[in-house]
């Protein structure tokens, strides 16, 4: 028998791909020897009036039928997995690698018997991992879906496109499990410096309909601090209020993020606001006024900036006119600072512009 025979009859009864290695131990022979043998199947099949053929993956080989028998042929082909099958199979691979208990929390006591059934049938792995197991999708994964490898990165791809044509575009977030961090939109470059990537910018202050289903995906949501109980009426996961008035105020925004962000991100971020708080503390240095904070936020950015107060200094307030009291704070004020309401800009931007009104207002005092 030759080893051209012997390498035929294994392709046909692997049930999919083998590599170049394990061919090469099957018939006792080089690498190159095997590839130069697959080459010659490849092209022999292609060219037959057959209905099988032979694919090359990459130094990696499948015998499978042409892809224009495949409905004539299904009904004898093995069982297809099932929806709520290919349902767990997708987190798994979306997710890889996967805690067991972590699935089980999100398919519920039901994902036993799956990922019993896609073990036995070679697509996932589960190795030991304290109480609990680990899960992968194998090389007979990748081969079933007709991947060329089981690289975790063409994998979710695959995925992805299997479930949206599973559940809609709609519905893909619940089909793959997928959760995100949601922020109120004045939030979302806070994400950038955390180097969050998978986050929704979303109105949890007053949602739509839409915006309902969307904190169904949520697991921690970020909002301006004050607003938590108008909040909870729409949203009962994890809520982080944050405040964004100062410089520390963004830091420790950040830090409130530390167990979802990126740590070399969040640090290079932090040391960056830092540096910024420091210049423009330097700024600040040449002026001699003395000035008195109209409200707490004005006298945080004033302490900041380490400013002389005085009951008789220059009046600072902030922009909003009356406060939520009913307290007319910028009546009188010869600074105005401005409040996110009116401005744009990422959230460093709109701190910045807070103390640049208030050194440039008392650089016009100064000199005048």
């Amino acid at each position: 028998m030759s080893d051209r025979e012997v390498m035929e009859a294994a392709l046909f009864a692997a049930g999919g791909a083998l590599d170049a290695a394990t061919l090469g131990k099957l018939i006792g022979k080089p690498k190159k020897h095997v590839i130069s043998i697959a080459v010659d199947l490849v092209k022999e099949y292609s060219s037959r009036e057959t209905g099988i053929e032979v694919i090359d993956l990459g130094e990696r080989y499948v015998m499978q039928v042409k892809p224009k028998y495949t409905d004539v042929v299904r009904p004898l082909a093995p069982k297809e997995l099932s929806a709520p099958m290919l349902r767990t199979l997708s987190m798994i691979a979306y997710h890889q690698p996967l805690i067991q208990s972590d699935l089980v929390d999100m398919r519920g006591n039901s994902a036993y018997d799956h990922i019993r059934e896609l073990k036995d049938r070679g697509f996932v792995e589960a190795v030991p991992h304290g109480r609990t197991k680990i899960l992968r999708t194998t090389s007979l994964f990748a081969d079933y879906f007709g991947l060329e490898s089981n690289d975790p990165e063409l994998v979710k791809k695959k995925i992805v496109e299997l479930s949206r044509f599973q559940s809609g575009q709609s519905g893909l977030n619940k089909w793959l499990g997928r959760r995100f961090i949601g922020v109120t939109p004045m939030y979302e470059s806070l994400m950038e410096m955390c180097g969050i990537r998978e986050y929704k910018v979303i109105n949890a202050y007053d949602p739509t309909e839409d915006e309902l289903d969307e904190l169904e995906d949520v697991y921690k949501l970020v909002i301006s601090k004050g607003y938590i109980e108008k909040v909870s009426k729409y949203y009962d996961g994890e809520i982080i209020e944050v405040s964004s008035t100062t410089f520390d105020d963004i830091i420790d925004s950040i830090k409130l993020l530390e167990n979802v962000a990126d740590p070399e991100r969040s640090k290079s971020s932090i040391e960056a606001i830092n540096e910024l708080k420091e210049r423009y503390t330097s700024k600040a240095l040449v002026i001699s006024k003395k000035v008195q904070p109209a409200t707490e936020m004005v006298a945080r950015i004033v302490s900041d900036l380490r400013l002389g107060v005085s009951s008789t200094g220059i009046v600072i307030a902030p922009d909003y006119g009356t406060s939520t009291d009913g307290v007319e704070v910028s009546e009188g004020a010869e600074i105005l600072v401005p409040t996110h309401k009116a401005m744009d800009g990422s959230l460093l931007e709109r701190v910045c512009s807070k103390y640049d009104a208030v050194i440039d207002g008392l650089k016009k005092f100064e000199n005048s």
